[in-house]
């Protein structure tokens, strides 16, 4: 018999509008929106560092707009998009170097995107000393701020 046809999705309003002022609450409630750049062998480090975002006991405060699962795909180009919109969505992209991240393509890829698109790049280590080497995107770039990891809440 159905309704009258004044319900559903015409109702909601202006879904552009409301899209819009979601991003802007996002973007306003003092949390940057960060793609975390980083070796797939530390995934387990950037977890804690994900973990202390979460943390309302922690002074470090972001939004994780970096890739958690990998893209089930072979297909780079796919990738690659896929993870162009996730920078896109962020206004710094925090890399985390390590001894592992020298030898990843995909971190000098997501540094290089990431000064393409203009946002800010952040490179945090662990510990007292940075790694030996570090991903030639990252390596010599004035731009960069290098830093530990426990400094991260004062720099984004």
């Amino acid at each position: 018999m159905g309704g009258g046809g004044t319900g559903g999705y015409r109702n909601i309003g202006n879904v552009d509008k409301l899209l819009q002022e979601a991003k802007d609450r996002l973007n306003n409630s003092g949390r940057k929106n960060v793609f975390i750049s980083f070796a797939y062998e530390d995934a387990n480090e950037v977890n804690l560092l994900r973990g202390q975002a979460k943390n309302e006991n922690s002074d470090i405060e972001f939004n994780d707009w970096s890739v958690k699962d990998a893209f089930n795909s072979k297909n780079a180009d796919y990738i690659k998009r896929q993870i162009t919109e996730r920078i896109k969505q962020s206004s710094t992209t925090v890399v985390y170097v390590s001894d592992q991240t020298k030898n990843s393509n995909w971190v000098n890829w997501e540094v290089q995107k990431s000064i393409e698109l203009n946002k800010r790049v952040i490179a945090v280590h662990k510990g007292d000393k940075p790694p030996r080497s570090l991903p030639d995107a990252v390596k010599g770039n004035k731009s960069i701020n290098l830093i530990k990891w426990k400094h991260l809440k004062d720099h984004l």
